[in-house]
């Protein structure tokens, strides 16, 4: 029998932090496509981001089959959630699809969900069971995913602690499997691209040369990220403060960051860092150059969530610029530290892994806790049985 599965490639509004939704599920499409006997899988894209939506699917060759194309100018969560919620009642309506998958914690994913259990048809979560217990940390995605848990059948784990965090919801056990994240998946996928295409990897090369005027591939650098709008404002302010203070004492180490495009991002940075020999302000990469560079960093230092699980797997200390985490497996593990949007914690950890090798090797070669690559298998595993 022939299953018709809708895959909702979720892109939400804002920018590069949509990134990671859209990259996760790439394998899986990838890995379901390849079984086209068995699985009759849909694409369906709701592009509220349209420039950085087109970007992951070249990045890895994955075409859209529906595209409800809901980019507006200026809307907001009240837009995002009705414009979902209606648009999928119609793709739900003419395709019947026997699944509905979505992943993580955008808006794209409650208003699926909810849609999904409207329709009778039976929901996957990907990435399910990540917590913070706190509805307003990070606003809204933890409300989110809690929502999408409560209609979903399948629950796709990343890892242990997530299965736990539904276990105490009164999930059944049942309908819960851990997967690792897909996210490793896709990073492997990427560089396993990279590494064996000579061409492909002097292009990348070639285009980060452009961004970076140091030897970056042999050279110390900090690879920075920052957007959450958590840290807007005085975050932000602390943030910046705390890389002038770490460029300035350490001349020698260089400073990558590529900028948001957000103003609330832009304009600290910009006033703060811009003219610091070593600090190198860039534009927003792509996820291949992104990934290449974080490849041969030294630290990673980011308020973003799926740096905080591809950076491990690559042994990349992180320096994780939030006071909470839905991600605490790589903290209990050792590979990830909270230091908060807070100037003296910032320079305090990032001073001691430049300073000190032992806390640095300790950091680098601990267990990373998100999977071995294999999540998209196991996922496909439990669609088998439906």
């Amino acid at each position: 029998m022939r299953y018709q599965l809708l895959l909702l490639y979720l892109v939400k509004n804002g920018g590069i932090t949509t990134r990671p939704e859209a990259i996760k599920l790439a394998p899986l499409i990838h890995a379901l496509r390849r079984q086209p006997d068995k699985y009759a899988t849909l694409v369906c894209v709701t592009a509220q981001h349209r420039q950085m939506l087109d970007q992951a699917l070249r990045v890895f060759d994955v075409k859209a089959d529906i595209d409800l194309n809901l980019m507006k100018a200026g809307q907001d969560l009240f837009d995002i959630t009705s414009s979902v919620l209606l648009g999928m009642r119609e793709v739900l309506k003419k395709h019947q699809p026997d699944a509905l998958l979505v992943h993580g914690d955008t808006t794209t994913t409650l208003a699926s969900s909810v849609a999904g259990f409207y329709a009778g048809i039976p929901v996957g979560h990907v990435e399910a069971g990540l917590r913070t217990h706190d509805l307003y940390a990070p606003f809204p995605e933890e409300f989110n995913r809690q929502v999408a848990s409560k209609v979903a059948k399948w629950h796709f784990a990343p890892t242990a602690f997530s299965r736990q965090n539904l276990l105490d919801e009164r999930v059944s056990a049942s309908k819960i499997t851990v997967t690792g994240n897909t996210v490793i998946d896709a990073l492997f996928w990427v560089l396993n691209r990279i590494d064996s295409d000579p061409i492909r990897q002097t292009s990348m090369v070639t285009l980060l040369n452009q961004h970076l005027s140091f030897a970056w591939k042999t050279d110390r650098f900090i690879l920075v990220t920052g957007h959450r709008r958590e840290n807007f404002g005085d975050g932000f302010l602390q943030i910046c403060e705390a890389l002038k203070e770490l460029a300035i004492r350490y001349p020698d180490v260089h400073f990558v960051y590529p900028v948001h495009l957000n103003p609330n991002v832009q304009e600290p940075v910009n006033l703060i860092l811009m003219g610091l020999r070593n600090v190198h302000l860039i534009d927003p990469l792509d996820y291949e150059p992104f990934v290449y560079l974080l490849k041969h960093c030294y630290v990673v230092l980011t308020d973003s969530g799926g740096i905080q699980e591809e950076a491990p797997s690559l042994g990349k200390p992180v320096l994780v610029m939030r006071d909470v985490t839905e991600r605490p497996e790589a903290v209990d593990a050792g590979t990830v530290r909270l230091v908060g949007a807070n100037r003296e914690r910032i320079i305090a950890n990032v001073s001691e892994l430049i300073e000190n090798e032992t806390s640095y090797k300790q950091m680098s070669r601990a267990h990373n806790p998100y999977g071995d690559g294999k999540a998209c298998s196991r996922i496909i595993d439990v669609l088998g049985t439906i």
